[in-house]
């Protein structure tokens, strides 16, 4: 299913969908290393608080908007006529590793909710390691919509 009209406005859906990425994308980068970070602070210190704060705003002002405005421009793109080729398979391999990614997000602000409750359990390598996961689900996705290999 398409829809007509979205064809006059593709360049302009493109775009910001491609800015929505980015700045999504920025947030699922910077989130985990200050959790990095966080994992050093005392509980409850005053340092603590201010990493509370700076993760809560990182996280509710720019990466969750960003990935709904990615969603819907995204969603937008394919009932655009023209921009899937619906027998083509690295449509299904992009859709899967964004479905990932957002499954990632959603565990940063589970893990979000421990530091805010003063309970994280995890170590700095935990995180370390957790950051380079959108990294892995970035390249696929960008060799998915470029390359289209299959």
């Amino acid at each position: 299913m398409t829809i007509r009209f979205l064809a006059v406005l593709y360049p302009w859906t493109k775009a910001f969908h491609v800015i929505a990425v980015v700045a999504w994308m920025a947030g699922l980068f910077y989130l985990p290393r200050l959790y990095v970070y966080h994992c050093e602070l005392q509980p409850g210190s005053a340092e603590s608080e201010r990493f509370k704060v700076m993760e809560r705003r990182l996280l509710k002002q720019i990466t969750d908007p960003a990935m709904i405005a990615a969603w819907i421009l995204g969603i937008l793109l394919v009932l655009t006529p023209g921009v899937i080729n619906w027998s083509a398979r690295w449509w299904d391999v992009k859709l899967a590793m964004v479905l990932l990614l957002s499954g990632y997000h959603g565990a940063l602000s589970r893990w979000r909710r421990d530091f805010v409750q003063d309970r994280n359990k995890r170590p700095q390598r935990f995180y370390r390691i957790a950051n380079e996961v959108p990294t892995l689900l970035l390249v696929v996705i960008v060799i998915m919509v470029i390359v289209r290999p299959f």
